[in-house]
């Protein structure tokens, strides 16, 4: 088969959840044989060479579009004073010379499905209709599969939800808001979705999705990511990783630090927190080293390399959507985690056997204290977690799923009648 995959970025390098998502299904379907045409918004955060893909071989090719997608705040402001269903975040993604390459590729290839990756990109799914309806696209138009990160709306609405500023928890809502009527009109333009999660499939469906939901995870590349036997993580250490200029991953990280370490740091004063991800704010960033035994190591060029050098792995996630791929990283390394019940969706684990779950700070501490004192079987579960790991959650399984819903999708138009 031939794939279109459209990127919200170029998913080079693979350092953070959403770029390994991408960047593996391109790989994981290239390397069972088929081409894949990567279109993608080069933005200024994640710019890249066109030949930023070439390692992966012959079959993939990159073509990327310059689009601004920083944050303007005069743009934000008219995105909000404007009458539109489309959220500024969405707004940012939406160029018109990236749609007339989108056009132009399918005018002069013929592919056999087209792959939407994520919410951002999903607006490309009604400008094509546009164009078909307007008689500027000749068609027949491939099945467009979207592939759902997360339902975006839900995350606004759980940072809503405990925001206490009256101004910003007003803004939250009202972009959750118009994100879930955004998402629920794209929801009409594709022919199937791909959800990563059992939840965010319940959410799809219930705003309304009248295509096809198929449950495929996010990939990790669990070959790279094997315990080493060699290494011994520091003891009584615990470690966090992820963007931090994700608001999900900063907030669960603000309420660590406020609700639950300054009890763990006073009961248990050997205890390290270790925390690593890219673009922390400068109140992070600029805290020094070891104060109050809180290491901020910034962004770290191996993963694998930071997860073994510590022993037990938070995840304190109080909202988002979708599924953390670090989480299945870490799962795959045999690590020992300790998440809330919303960091761990999506992720088919158990409680005492291959993760922790707890949520609130009570809960947390009475198991930092049983972590401190020995009293968790961290060995045990960090094996089940590599097991679970490699079993469901391989670039190679991944694939297998994507194949087969192109090649349904693909089936499925073929047997409809022109215009039926």
């Amino acid at each position: 088969m031939h794939i279109l995959q459209v990127c919200p970025r170029v998913p080079y390098p693979p350092h953070d959840g959403g770029a390994i998502g991408i960047y593996e299904i391109i790989r994981g379907v290239s390397a069972a044989g088929h081409q894949v045409t990567v279109l993608a918004v080069n933005t200024p955060k994640h710019h890249q060479p066109a030949t930023a893909l070439d390692h992966l071989g012959p079959n993939v090719r990159l073509v990327t579009v310059d689009v601004d997608t920083d944050l303007k705040p005069l743009r934000a402001l008219r995105n909000l004073l404007q009458r539109t269903d489309i959220p500024y975040n969405v707004e940012r993604f939406i160029s018109p010379e990236f749609a007339v390459r989108f056009a132009d590729l399918l005018r002069e290839q013929s592919f056999d499905a087209v792959h939407l990756d994520g919410t951002f990109v999903a607006w490309y799914a009604g400008f094509l209709a546009d164009e078909v309806a307007a008689g500027r696209y000749p068609g027949p138009v491939p099945p467009l599969v979207l592939r759902a990160h997360n339902v975006e709306y839900i995350i606004w609405e759980r940072l809503a939800e405990r925001e206490r500023n009256p101004l910003k928890k007003w803004y939250l809502s009202h972009l959750a808001g118009r994100m879930k009527r955004f998402e629920a009109t794209m929801l009409h333009r594709i022919a199937a979705v791909a959800a990563i999660t059992a939840d965010d499939a319940r959410r799809l469906r219930a705003l309304g999705c009248p295509a096809p939901i198929a449950i495929i995870p996010a990939p990790a590349n669990t070959a790279r990511f094997r315990p080493d036997p060699a290494r011994r993580p520091q003891p009584r250490t615990l470690f966090m990783l992820g963007s931090l200029n994700w608001l999900p991953n900063l907030e669960g990280v603000d309420w660590f630090l406020r609700k639950v370490w300054p009890v763990a740091h006073r009961e248990m004063p050997d205890l390290e927190l270790h925390i690593a991800g890219s673009h922390p704010p400068a109140y992070l960033a600029n805290r020094p080293a070891g104060q109050d035994k809180v290491f901020v190591h910034g962004f770290v060029e191996s993963a694998p390399d930071f997860m073994q050098a510590y022993e037990l792995m938070l995840v304190p996630l109080l909202s988002g959507g979708g599924m953390r791929v670090k989480i299945v990283e870490g799962m795959a390394l045999g690590k020992a985690i300790l998440s809330t019940a919303i960091g761990a969706e999506g992720i088919e684990a158990q409680d005492g056997i291959d993760m922790l779950l707890r949520d609130g700070a009570a809960s947390w501490l009475q198991t930092l204290r049983d972590y401190y004192h020995g009293l968790l079987p961290l060995a045990a579960i960090g094996a089940a977690a590599a097991r679970t790991a490699q079993a469901k959650y391989s670039t190679e399984a991944v694939a297998v799923g994507f194949e087969a819903l192109y090649r349904q999708q693909r089936a499925v138009m073929a047997a409809t009648p022109v215009g039926g």
